[in-house]
């Protein structure tokens, strides 16, 4: 279990607090990428984010709540995360934009610490 003799080992305290800043950072993000339009604005690109957004929220609940099943929730996030950062680094490396570079690096961040919760 998570919660050993009610608490929270310091690995987990670390991803959740991963899974909050991803979630606050990709829905900058959206605002961000809406803002400037374009290939940022693709729908693709924005259901992505959103699903990032979503994903580390439910993370993060799971894990909070000592949930048995915080594995698989983690497990499903490093790979939504790993496939947001690979996304917006894209979009960063277009337009040397310094927001979608650090909403990459903080999911890849979130990911890694996701996979390992998931192991």
């Amino acid at each position: 279990m998570p919660h050993e003799q009610g608490h929270m080992s310091a690995e987990m305290e670390q991803c959740i607090r991963n899974c909050v800043d991803c979630h606050r950072v990709c829905l900058e993000t959206i605002s961000h990428c809406l803002q400037i339009g374009g290939p940022h604005a693709a729908p693709d690109h924005i259901k992505l984010l959103q699903d990032c957004v979503q994903i580390c929220q439910t993370s993060a609940d799971f894990m909070i709540r000592g949930s048995q099943f915080h594995n698989r929730t983690c497990g499903a996030c490093a790979e939504i995360c790993e496939a947001c950062a690979q996304d917006c680094e894209r979009l960063a490396k277009q337009d040397n934009d310094l927001h979608m570079q650090a909403c990459a690096d903080m999911c890849r961040k979130c990911a890694a610490s996701c996979r390992a919760m998931a192991a």
